[in-house]
């Protein structure tokens, strides 16, 4: 079996991190006694405030691994809570993508929130957060990878030191602050075949394209966003990347794929 390292930028793996990852997991092996799975309570962050001025509350669409590792998914509405089963065995995947039903904006379109376990657990409680969304999905992404020939295994991944990446300054700013502006599927591919390398955590290109919709202040779809503001008469230009892109305003939501956009108007409250 080959294990995903990290090229010799970044290796600085600790006798300390190492004993801590080994305690953390034989603690939760003891807890569980003869099982090999145990129930966490889903701790979900809050939703940004214009999101949630615009479009209410959201549903979440929960994807994890199950106790024989397939991958689960589940919908809970609104304000519902959720357990669920995680393997205890080394480090899984959970996250949450945040989804409007009423507004045609399915799972899958906003960033989602997310989860390492055992990194984020908190006694019986998983504590998702926005900054874990793109772990959890780098996670996927990495699986995915591998299951197209490669032998590398996510789990394996020194998720502590790649997380110390975005708070040790060695990253660029941008990235940082915004770390759904990385190309996760790319960088995932690319590990796959050579192994991790910083180098590759960077923005993509995004093209500039502008739309004939309402001016004033218009929110993309990740939590990080800044919002783009257009004055009066002005020409909005939004920073178009790859795949669906959506932004929402108080007079609707533009989606744009490519060369193919829709608006569609809303009202707020409605």
């Amino acid at each position: 079996m080959r294990f995903i390292v990290f090229n010799p930028y970044i290796v600085m793996k600790t006798l300390y991190l190492k004993l801590t990852i080994v305690l953390v997991v034989s603690v939760l092996l003891g807890s569980c006694a003869d099982r090999f799975s145990s129930g966490y309570v889903l701790e979900l962050p809050e939703v940004p405030e214009p999101w949630v001025s615009l479009l209410g509350q959201p549903g979440w669409r929960i994807e994890w691994f199950d106790s024989g590792g397939g991958k689960k998914i589940m919908d809970i509405p609104q304000g519902s809570g959720m357990e669920i089963e995680i393997p205890v065995t080394w480090a899984n995947p959970v996250t949450a993508s945040p989804y409007w039903q009423n507004y045609n904006l399915n799972p899958g379109l906003f960033k989602p929130a997310g989860a390492i376990f055992p990194f984020d657990a908190n006694g019986s409680r998983l504590c998702l957060s926005w900054e874990g969304g793109a772990d959890a999905v780098f996670y996927w992404e990495l699986l995915l990878a591998e299951r197209q020939g490669n032998s590398n295994l996510p789990g394996n991944f020194d998720w502590p030191r790649f997380r110390a990446l975005f708070k040790e300054g060695t990253l660029s700013e941008e990235v940082c602050e915004n770390p759904w502006l990385v190309n996760w599927r790319s960088v995932a591919e690319k590990t796959a075949l050579n192994g991790f390398d910083r180098r590759r955590l960077v923005s993509e290109t995004a093209v500039y394209k502008t739309f004939p919709v309402p001016s004033g202040s218009w929110y993309g779809t990740s939590p990080f966003s800044k919002p783009l503001v257009f004055e009066e008469g002005e020409l909005p230009a939004f920073p178009v990347s790859s795949g669906i892109n959506v932004w929402i305003s108080s007079e609707g939501i533009l989606k744009v794929n490519g060369d193919v956009w829709v608006f569609k108007e809303i009202w707020s409250g409605s």
